[in-house]
């Protein structure tokens, strides 16, 4: 009774606040520049990368009081999180060509696959089948591959010679994925095909100016994409129309993800002030929905 009240009260203060308008979540210098990977678990704690001093990750109570989650001592280094609809957590182990599953509760993790043909892996997706996709880029060619993960833990490269692959998506249908390349500032779609392939590669949206880095679905289908340098995120529809900007208080964002009792709120890393941002918006993210209980008002 009293965890529904003050879910409705924690509700109301944020129906009430202004849309598309950032403020601080985090103290400055919280994190460290490296700051990445925020993820939103089912109780409303926000994770992510590099929390006071590499290499971990911190925990974020709804309240904004952080703490480390976890701590790793074995050369790994975190990039990517998310939580598939099971609630299971999957990280980016860039250093060690893995991703890692972490148990939540105990604060364990393992490797579920480890894949040496990877540069490193970057950012997650994962499809409603529970497959998953990362971004692989290679920085100092400007060169980027995909990798597909089923659910069985069989891995297999989707794609190659692309740019620096980044941030990365499926579509609410589970039918596209998305890709940004930072360096080249474009947004590509492909078509996922039964059996998780993808094919029809065509370009969604470019910019002339600044990079990319993560980039996550609301409901709806638009790309909320952190524009590197520029100090925005931007949102875009599934046609690749520009919708809005908005300024994340920092010139350096580096990723988001949706959460918040009606998964509106939107949580940004940035790495210019080492801290987390919020901003609400109109539309709960996709991944916030795919909790059971979970509905979108």
């Amino acid at each position: 009774m009293r965890s529904s009240l003050l879910l409705l009260v924690a509700s109301l203060v944020l129906h009430s606040e202004p849309l598309w308008r950032a403020k601080p979540f985090t103290e400055p210098d919280s994190f460290t520049a490296e700051i990445e990977g925020p993820a939103v678990d089912r109780q409303g704690y926000l994770y992510a990368v590099s929390f006071l001093r590499k290499p971990t990750i911190g925990r974020i109570s709804p309240e904004g009081r952080g703490e480390i989650f976890l701590e790793f001592t074995n050369g790994s280094l975190a990039n990517g999180i998310r939580f598939d609809a099971q609630g299971r957590m999957f990280v980016a182990d860039y250093t060690n060509h893995n991703v890692l599953l972490v148990d939540t509760k105990t604060r364990s993790f393992r490797v579920f696959v480890h894949e040496p043909r990877m540069n490193q892996p970057n950012d997650l997706a994962i499809a409603p089948d529970g497959t998953l996709y990362a971004s692989d880029p290679d920085w100092q060619r400007s060169t980027g591959q995909l990798w597909r993960i089923d659910p069985r833990r069989r891995v297999k490269k989707i794609a190659d010679g692309m740019g620096t692959t980044n941030g990365i998506e499926v579509s609410p249908d589970g039918r596209k994925l998305y890709v940004n390349e930072s360096v080249q500032r474009k947004v590509w779609v492909f078509d996922i095909q039964a059996g998780g392939d993808i094919a029809n590669k065509r370009l969604l949206v470019e910019f002339p100016d600044f990079g990319f880095d993560g980039m996550r679905c609301d409901v709806l289908g638009n790309l909320y994409i952190t524009r590197h340098g520029k100090g925005t995120v931007v949102v875009v529809s599934p046609q690749g129309q520009i919708l809005r900007e908005i300024d994340v208080l920092g010139r350096y964002p580096t990723n988001l993800c949706f959460g918040g009792p009606d998964g509106k709120t939107v949580y940004v890393t940035e790495a210019e002030q080492k801290r987390v941002v919020t901003f609400r918006t109109d539309t709960a993210g996709l991944e916030w929905a795919r909790w059971p209980g979970n509905r979108p008002q």
